[in-house]
């Protein structure tokens, strides 16, 4: 059974208000008494907010086989720089070679079939109007001239076919780019579709992050943005763009930041802290942190007890960055209620509260 599944089993009757053998919240209004709770407070911040991102290339190239064979050399290496077409990889071209032989002397028959074809057809021609060939023998010289022509057609194209299937056999850099992963050795047969090198462009690089949908907005409205790399470099975004559509899940947006050139280049797929700008009004209202003890965590999910009045409430929550023993709270809390403190004891506490229940049905 999945995290998530077992997560719903668990509190899904603390979610339910239906009559039955569900505990009904309105029925226990002590059962939050005793319980440590906490108060949910804003805490004051700049204006500039930090996201979590990872970087990512704008360009890159999965180079896979384009014909069969055995890897005769693989030219390069891991981190290795390469320009637009130069070799990288060697395939065995022995049956390409013949296949190419084949298909020029293929060309060459039909050729001679065509010049034979047409002088056929010519001396038919010429002989119509003597009277010494009937038409039904003029027309079938004419399809037969056709027909070497179209032959001839087909052969030239299988002799392109095969010199484009030689010529798969050397895979070429499609533009300056670094090796990132070589997925082949000399030996390994390979057929059309094998992985076999990945490339990326050294000098493009991008950052994505994802916003709750209310902080879109005020992003747009106002794009400065600054990248902070794994490495500790600090560099502004060259650009932004704010995605037009949330996702239907997780309700947030996606922001995409490109990142200036940089020496040395940023390493893809490494983290990066986005520092927005989301406005006075977020600002003022500042971050909601909670202590780590008061979150029900549940594979991805993460949930919170609310207390009401000595209900205990389950809330769904969207977390943020952890800072100590703090987390930050993205969306599901508001300043003013009441958490309980320690959510496992809180748990523990419903789960017998329904346990009695049961026994007592």
């Amino acid at each position: 059974m999945s995290h998530t599944r077992r997560f719903w089993l668990t509190v899904l009757p603390f979610l339910l208000t239906a009559c039955g053998k569900v505990a009904d919240e309105t029925r226990t209004p002590r059962l939050a008494e005793g319980l440590a709770a906490v108060e949910v407070e804003a805490v004051e911040g700049a204006a500039d907010r930090e996201w979590d991102g990872v970087v990512e290339v704008v360009r890159r190239a999965d180079l896979a086989a384009q014909t069969g064979g055995r890897v005769r050399e693989v030219l390069v290496d891991v981190e290795q720089n390469v320009k637009a077409g130069q070799p990288l990889l060697r395939i065995t071209d022995t049956e390409q070679r013949a296949a190419l032989e084949a298909a020029g002397a293929q060309l060459k028959a039909a050729e001679a079939a065509l010049a034979e074809a047409e002088r056929q057809f010519e001396r038919f021609q010429a002989l119509a109007g003597s009277g010494h060939v009937t038409a039904a023998q003029l027309d079938a010289a004419r399809a037969g001239r056709d027909a070497a022509r179209a032959e001839r057609r087909a052969a030239a194209a299988r002799l392109r076919q095969a010199r484009e299937q030689l010529a798969y056999t050397e895979v070429h850099a499609p533009f300056d780019a670094v090796v990132e992963r070589r997925l082949v050795e000399p030996g390994e047969t390979v057929a059309p579709g094998t992985p076999l090198l990945a490339l990326h462009a050294p000098d493009a690089f991008r950052v994505e992050v994802e916003l709750p949908q209310g902080r879109a907005e005020t992003v747009r409205a106002d794009t400065a943005a600054t990248v902070r790399l794994a490495d500790g470099r600090e560099v502004p975004a060259a650009g932004l763009v704010v995605f037009p559509a949330a996702d239907v899940g997780s309700h947030s947006v996606r922001i995409r930041l490109d990142l200036p050139s940089l020496n040395p280049p940023p390493r893809p797929g490494t983290t990066a802290k986005v520092r927005l700008a989301t406005g006075p009004a977020a600002a003022a209202q500042g971050r909601i942190r909670i202590p780590l003890s008061s979150v029900l965590q549940r594979g991805e999910l993460s949930a919170a007890y609310v207390i009401d009045e000595g209900r205990l409430l389950l809330r769904q929550l969207r977390v943020g960055a952890r800072s100590g023993d703090t987390i930050e709270v993205l969306s599901g809390l508001q300043v003013g209620e009441r958490i309980a403190r320690d959510a496992a004891a809180a748990a523990r506490r419903r789960a017998a509260f329904q346990a009695g229940e049961s026994g007592r049905d």
